[in-house]
């Protein structure tokens, strides 16, 4: 049985009032292209009526459901006749989640590819001199010094695990 952490859900609201205004109508879930694809393994309504009761043991512990499937859309935050900021508030989630280490190690990946690379997808030497023999830009990357800033504030170093 889930037990409410008031401190965690008067957190969720104090980082983001709109959570107040949800009345559970269900319109993000129904627009929302993550829900449909996993048949409703993947709900944002749920992830949002979880917060308001302060479920965090669920959403941040247990992730049940996933917070991690959202790809931020923003499809239910145009949506919501609310106005509900349902990303900003599962970015808080995620935070959490992060905070714990209760993260996927896809994520952990992509972070530690930005970290060495720039970039969550370093590009292939094939595709670097294809791209210069087509005579397109050169891609620019984010300047590794500021990223490796970036990821020292956040303290994402923490949760890369020690090989």
């Amino acid at each position: 049985m889930s037990v409410i952490n008031f401190e965690f859900r008067n957190e969720v609201l104090k980082h983001n009032a709109s959570l107040s205004y949800c009345y559970q109508c269900s319109t993000c879930s129904g627009g929302c292209p993550v829900a449909l694809l996993t048949e409703g393994g993947y709900n944002p309504r749920k992830i949002i009526e979880e917060a308001i009761l302060g479920l965090q043991d669920k959403l941040v512990q247990k992730q049940d459901p996933n917070p991690w499937l959202c790809s931020t859309c923003q499809t239910c935050v145009e949506l919501c006749p609310q106005k509900v900021e349902i990303t900003e508030i599962l970015t808080l989630i995620k935070n959490e989640c992060f905070n714990i280490g209760n993260v996927p190690e896809a994520f952990i990946s992509q972070g530690k590819a930005v970290l060495e690379n720039g970039v969550a997808l370093p590009y292939s030497k094939a595709i670097l001199t294809r791209r210069e023999k087509l005579g397109l830009p050169s891609i620019k990357t984010a300047p590794i010094d500021e990223v490796k800033k970036i990821l020292q504030e956040t303290k994402f170093e923490n949760h890369i695990p020690k090989e």
